[in-house]
């Protein structure tokens, strides 16, 4: 075993993804977390591509494909045919992208915590809809060149972790696939929680963020050790920081924002005065953060 994980693979080899694709690790970390009792539920987005064809598929679990907007919704039908028929050694797991969660799904998301469904909910945030062309989605990043923002996006990324976290559901975290332990315990505590739970995990993306596929753990990493990126979890309101984040409350400790982002093309296009916007708000994130300690 690596790192005490398990060995067996829910996701399996020759599948469509992308060379260095942040999003399928994470859900290779997730499945294992979470086992072989699990039903997922995908809307349109790269792991809907990702999965396989009918009948093929690269998921060795029950895979529900929903449309663009329903993942919770769907998700939450789920859930109440198995409540219905008195099975609660399964867990329901609704795993879409930053498009369909930030902006396309985020309605069914809040009424399913709204009824505290007792389900998780993974966001696997690749910052744009990549699997459409790369669009910019609620999501992304302030300075992302994208295909609808070619020359930078001029808003800041929506917050979903905090949002999920005012709804007060059971349990909310941040995670990121170049911290796999992490990122496992944080899915398997979920598991053992009743009532809604919601995840959202960094994945670097090669194609969209432009850098060669064998970098995806460095950028990832360079996203957390230079503060863009923040661990934590909240339960019942409490917030704790986690992982390598718990030593970065300094900024000193970390590594500069210029770091993490010259490693990818799509800030190529920051002026000085965009660098200095992305650092004021990774410094109000960080202040809301700690804020809630």
């Amino acid at each position: 075993m690596i790192l005490g994980l398990p060995e067996e693979e829910l996701v399996l080899p020759g599948n469509s993804s992308c060379a260095g694709c942040g999003g399928t690790l994470a859900l290779r970390h997730t499945l294992k977390a979470l086992g072989k009792r699990t039903i997922i539920v995908v809307p349109a987005c790269c792991t809907s591509v990702i999965q396989g064809l009918y009948p093929n598929s690269a998921l060795n679990i029950p895979t529900l494909n929903t449309a663009f907007a329903s993942a919770a919704a769907a998700a939450s039908g789920v859930t109440a045919a198995l409540e219905a028929r008195q099975v609660d050694d399964i867990t329901v797991l609704a795993w879409a992208g930053d498009g369909g969660t930030a902006d396309i799904g985020i309605q069914a998301l809040s009424g399913a915590a709204e009824r505290e469904t007792n389900f998780l909910y993974i966001c696997y945030d690749n910052e744009a809809y990549m699997n459409t062309g790369i669009q910019r989605s609620g999501a992304t990043p302030y300075g992302m060149r994208t295909t609808t923002t070619p020359t930078g996006k001029r808003e800041h990324k929506k917050d979903l972790p905090m949002v999920m976290a005012a709804h007060e559901i059971e349990y909310v975290a941040t995670a990121c696939p170049s911290y796999p332990k992490d990122l496992h315990d944080k899915v398997k505590k979920a598991k053992n929680i009743k009532g809604t739970k919601y995840i959202h995990i960094l994945t670097p993306c090669p194609t969209g963020w432009l850098f060669d596929g064998s970098l995806t753990i460095e950028v990832g990493r360079k996203a957390v050790v230079s503060g863009s990126w923040i661990l934590f979890e909240i339960e019942k309101g409490e917030l704790e920081l986690t992982s390598v984040s718990k030593n970065l409350i300094d900024p000193e400790k970390r590594i500069p924002i210029e770091d993490y982002l010259k490693s990818q093309g799509r800030f190529d296009d920051l002026t000085e005065e965009d660098l200095v916007e992305i650092k004021k708000w990774t410094s109000h994130q960080w202040d809301k953060v700690l804020r809630l300690q």
